[in-house]
């Protein structure tokens, strides 16, 4: 299921003609992690934290850690991840930073 967050992102890639991101990408071979978004081709994901200022997933001790294990994994394997909050994706700065790495 896409969050209003993840839709307002993948939009404004679309509209800034990046290429089309895979959803979900399960990138380890033995763990469940996924990204929110990615583009294999150019070990590059995205990941929206949301939740950032109402005590969400991501903030929560537990959570924070679990992140932690997976994106330190990702870097190990050759991962570019890029973490955005809402206040970013909203101000254009998501799609900047991508656009950076993507293009």
């Amino acid at each position: 299921m896409k969050s209003d967050l993840e839709l307002e992102f993948l939009s404004q890639v679309r509209l800034a003609g990046l290429p089309e991101p895979e959803r979900e990408y399960r990138f380890h071979p033995t763990r469940r992690w996924k990204f929110d978004f990615c583009w294999p081709s150019k070990m590059v994901a995205v990941e929206l934290e949301g939740g950032t200022w109402t005590g969400g997933r991501h903030t929560r001790p537990v959570g924070f850690e679990k992140d932690c294990e997976k994106y330190n994994e990702a870097a190990i394997m050759g991962w570019k991840v890029l973490r955005f909050t809402v206040n970013m994706v909203r101000s254009g700065e998501a799609l900047t930073k991508t656009e950076q790495e993507v293009k």
